[in-house]
């Protein structure tokens, strides 16, 4: 008997191949940001079975399996069964989202997600903080290790929020044996975000306080999407920090960026920056300061060791983000229109008198309307 056709031969064997091997993942927020960017990747990865996409709303990534639901639903357990891993992406850290609303959707959501998590018999969960939550100090050391203590407080924006997300991980694994968290930390994260650090770079002067040492590092969301799928494939575990090599000081920012600095003493920038917020007219609090001041640069070493590397530098980074702010114009965290920036950046203006004329202004119009 002469022997099947080449192709017949190959269509059976391929129709008699096992599955791809590989982790069924779950990512929440998948439908935006870093979420959308990370459930892209991990669909058309041949070291993934399936990707299982979480979010209110249903992205763009066609390959993805979709669930359209709150994380805060204690319904989403059904969705995480047969899943190995998950990916919680679904954070709040909007700048102009009211603060307590903020807290309560990325800790109730993150609660929700480890104990359904745990209930679908899931077994490792990776989540995302930021390297803010070490803490910006002038005794911080250069780089900071991994597992130095995470010294931040809850007065910069949304680090209270990630404060709680990290104790819940550590919570986890005692609440729900078997279950492995993952945390992974990124520096400054540029592409496509709006932070109040990179807004601190929409400015006509880059605010320097008077005997701070501030230290740049950076990292780009094509990075930190592959430092989850390192942490999702299991090739990395634990607490990780993930951003460029090394950092970058004030002077070489400001000589990058071609934009100049504006030095105030301490008591002005802290002062005017805590009443600017309290009344109303800045997104940010004076802690956000803090990380324009001093260092809170992270090693990187766990990932490293597990053979990860940056794409990006931080020069890279800083210019990709300079190109995105362009045209933006911003200070104290207040955007400005044109005619506001065109005429702070022509007087030199401080941001105490920045905010005095914003409050004037104010003033006027609502005298006007009476």
């Amino acid at each position: 008997m002469s022997s099947p056709d080449p192709q017949v031969r190959a269509a059976r064997n391929k129709s008699t191949s096992p599955p791809p091997r590989g982790p069924v993942v779950a990512v929440t927020g998948a439908a935006s940001g870093v979420g959308a960017l990370l459930t892209a990747r991990l669909a058309a990865s041949e070291e993934v079975k399936q990707v299982v996409a979480i979010d209110e709303r249903r992205g763009e990534c066609a390959e993805a399996e979709w669930h359209i639901l709150d994380v805060r639903d204690p319904a989403i357990a059904d969705r995480l069964r047969g899943a190995d891993v998950v990916v919680h992406l679904a954070l709040d850290l909007d700048l102009e989202t009211d603060a307590a609303a903020r807290t309560a959707y990325n800790v109730r959501g993150t609660q929700t997600v480890l104990t359904a998590a745990a209930a679908a018999g899931v077994h490792r969960v990776v989540l995302c903080t930021s390297t803010m939550v070490y803490g910006a100090l002038p005794d911080n050391e250069l780089p900071l290790a991994e597992d130095a203590e995470l010294r931040a407080t809850a007065e910069a924006t949304g680090v209270g929020d990630l404060l709680e997300v990290e104790r819940l991980a550590r919570r986890a694994p005692r609440a729900h044996p078997g279950l492995n968290v993952t945390v992974v930390r990124p520096a400054v994260l540029v592409g496509g975000t709006d932070t109040a650090l990179t807004r601190y770079f929409e400015s006509p002067r880059l605010l320097v306080v008077a005997g701070s040492r501030p230290a740049w590092q950076f990292c780009h969301v094509d990075d930190l999407c592959s430092a989850l799928e390192y942490a999702v494939l299991e090739k990395v575990d634990g607490e990780l920090a993930v951003g460029c090599d090394g950092w970058l000081e004030q002077e070489e920012v400001e000589e990058l960026s071609g934009i100049r600095r504006m030095e105030l003493p301490s008591v002005v920038a802290l002062g005017a920056a805590a009443r600017l917020h309290r009344i109303g007219l800045t997104p940010s609090p004076a802690g956000d300061l803090a990380y324009t001041m001093y260092p809170w640069v992270i090693s990187g070493s766990r990932l490293h060791d597990a053979g990860w590397r940056p794409a990006y530098t931080n020069e890279e980074v800083l210019a990709q983000l300079l190109d995105e702010v362009s045209g933006r114009h911003t200070v104290a965290g207040r955007r400005l229109g044109r005619k506001d920036a065109t005429a702070a950046g022509a007087a030199g203006a401080t941001v105490a008198l920045l905010g005095a004329a914003a409050v004037v202004r104010r003033a006027r119009k609502a005298r006007r309307r009476i």
